[in-house]
């Protein structure tokens, strides 16, 4: 049973797209139903999968239970639920995580300042089959998770992470929801979909901000075929070509103002620890480093390459447009 204690203001959606997670589905929303300040409601989407639709709303009969009516991917399941949502907060957690107890009443504080739009927290990975040795903190993003180099107290930030995420009702009636074609879609290992929202809504509101509070804490689990290095180059590969679709949006100053720190500072640092710890005898630390400068080199790639791939289109429906012009006589 949820608390007797409503935070009449926070709606939570949550988006599934196959049976597979099912028995993760129901510890996700059983911690929402354990919090000590329960939401207004929670909406689970259902992402084309019809038999996953029935199954869930014949099971969970006190869980708002939609469809995605939109292009089958996240972006558009979210979108399906954002306008059916009666809260003035809309948070958004993966239906594979767990919410500390406190995750509502954490968002909740943050919008105790009025230029607060937007409040996101810790994502902590939940290794399934453990953590492997090489897998370095500073990519953590990988799996969907809070990552070395972000901040370790309450301060304001560029963008969100999707698995802990709120956002006032504002944002969505402003400057419309997340953009189709950039987020996941299925096991597709693409995103920044909430990235993209959240630069295109400072680019609205520039004074406003979006808060992230490290108390507000959900674990998210990583199955054992992410803990691999196949995954973990194709989720690399795949962010580059996300950031390319991000910077064509909202341009390359704002949609790369983050990585550039990150780049220069926080990378290089990981590479020294990990070269660091192997020379004190733990020579996983030699691949951690390795890792963090094949996971750089993998994303850059992307990244060239999706930015060929927007110049080569745009020229192309340049080339369109003019050809389908009238041509004047010459005389």
């Amino acid at each position: 049973m949820m608390s007797d204690r409503p935070a009449n203001t926070i709606s939570v959606i949550m988006c599934a797209y196959t049976e597979a997670r099912w028995n993760a589905m129901i510890a996700a929303i059983e911690s929402l139903r354990e919090q000590t300040v329960s939401p207004l409601e929670v909406i689970l989407v259902i992402d084309h999968n019809t038999a996953l639709f029935e199954r869930t709303r014949n099971a969970l009969p006190d869980i708002t239970v939609i469809e995605n009516h939109e292009a089958r991917g996240l972006s558009g399941a979210r979108n399906s639920a954002i306008p059916l949502a009666k809260g003035s907060i809309l948070a958004f957690m993966d239906e594979d995580a767990i919410a500390a107890p406190d995750w509502i009443a954490q968002l909740e504080t943050g919008y105790e300042n009025a230029q607060v739009i937007g409040v996101g927290g810790v994502i902590k990975p939940l290794w399934l089959a453990g953590k492997p040795g090489w897998f370095p903190d500073e990519f953590a993003w990988v799996v969907g998770c809070t990552y070395r180099g972000m901040p370790e107290t309450q301060q304001p930030v560029r963008n969100l992470i999707g698995c802990n995420m709120s956002f006032k009702r504002e944002v969505f009636e402003a400057v419309g929801g997340f953009r189709s074609g950039i987020g996941r879609i299925g096991t597709l290992p693409v995103g920044c979909e909430e990235t993209e929202l959240c630069i295109r809504t400072r680019q609205h509101w520039p004074e406003a901000v979006f808060l992230y509070n490290p108390q507000a804490r959900v674990q998210h689990r990583v199955p054992p075929e992410r803990a691999t290095w196949r995954y973990f180059m194709t989720r690399c590969y795949s962010e580059g070509i996300s950031k390319a679709l991000i910077s064509s949006f909202v341009g390359a100053k704002a949609g790369l103002s983050n990585e550039r720190a990150y780049t220069l500072r926080v990378l290089p640092l990981g590479v020294v620890r990990g070269l660091r710890d192997a020379l004190r005898r733990d020579l996983a630390g030699l691949g951690r480093a390795t890792a963090i400068v094949t996971g750089l080199g993998f994303t850059t790639f992307g990244y060239l390459k999706g930015e060929i791939s927007q110049r080569w289109a745009a020229r192309k429906q340049a080339r369109l447009k003019d050809s389908s012009l009238p041509h004047q006589a010459t005389f």
